[in-house]
């Protein structure tokens, strides 16, 4: 969820995470270093990072969830997304953000945040969506999906860097501006963030992963989005991750 804040642009962000990580890294054989989110990649030999997407990982595994609404969810939410992603430009790895902002959750927010995108009623009506108290187009995918387009192009021309983007969905565009100027620092990887923030990245990439290698969590009887999500509601009781 999000506070919409309006984009600060004098300076321009671009991508801090290490060259060396963004060619050649999903030839890599292990796991730590194929892990990416829009082609930006973690940055390699950082074990604070490793150790934190590592535990990030075993808390999407199907022993710690015991569900599998997100594959689920992923099923009936990714063909609506997805085209619409391609419309604006967006990368896909931004259809994981929804399953992370509401996959497990669905509903309205105790802070008034709703629908997939879960979108405060002010930054949804700045990107276009009717929110009234009979009437909400936050609950529309289609409708949503497009306002959260417009929203990351936006942030994106502040940032420059698609995981910057996710962060700034998460905390606000504002909010994560003025942390970057007072830290003097652009690389989300290193920012000192709330613990939500901190751990927003981490999560999408980690929801990234469960959804295209679910047997590898744990998830039977699951298949990948590519083979359109099977799922076998008896084992839906046991699980375990190979991977971790």
């Amino acid at each position: 969820m999000f506070i919409y804040s309006r984009p600060v642009v004098e300076h321009r962000t671009y991508n801090a995470i290490p060259a060396s990580t963004k060619s050649g890294s999903k030839s890599k054989r292990s796991l730590f270093a194929s892990l990416n989110f829009a082609d930006e990649y973690l940055p390699v030999g950082d074990e604070n990072v490793e150790r934190k997407i590592k535990r990030s990982l075993k808390a999407h595994s199907f022993e710690r969830l015991k569900t599998h609404k997100l594959h689920k969810n992923a099923k009936a939410w990714f063909p609506k997304i997805e085209p619409i992603l391609r419309a604006y430009g967006i990368p896909e790895d931004f259809k994981y953000l929804p399953l992370v902002e509401s996959g497990l959750i669905e509903g309205t927010s105790h802070k008034g945040a709703a629908g997939l995108w879960q979108f405060m009623p002010a930054t949804a009506k700045a990107f276009g969506l009717k929110v009234g108290p009979s009437f909400d187009e936050r609950l529309d995918v289609e409708k949503s999906t497009e306002a959260a387009c417009k929203y990351l192009k936006v942030l994106y021309k502040d940032f420059g860097n698609w995981t910057l983007v996710a962060a700034a969905y998460n905390v606000g565009g504002g909010s994560l501006r003025k942390t970057i100027r007072r830290q003097n620092e652009e690389d989300y990887y290193k920012l000192k963030l709330n613990k939500e923030t901190a751990n927003y990245v981490y999560k999408l990439i980690s929801t990234k992963e469960v959804i295209e290698n679910p047997t590898s969590y744990g998830y039977k009887g699951v298949s990948s989005p590519n083979s359109k999500l099977a799922l076998d509601a008896n084992h839906e009781s046991e699980g375990h991750s190979d991977r971790l």
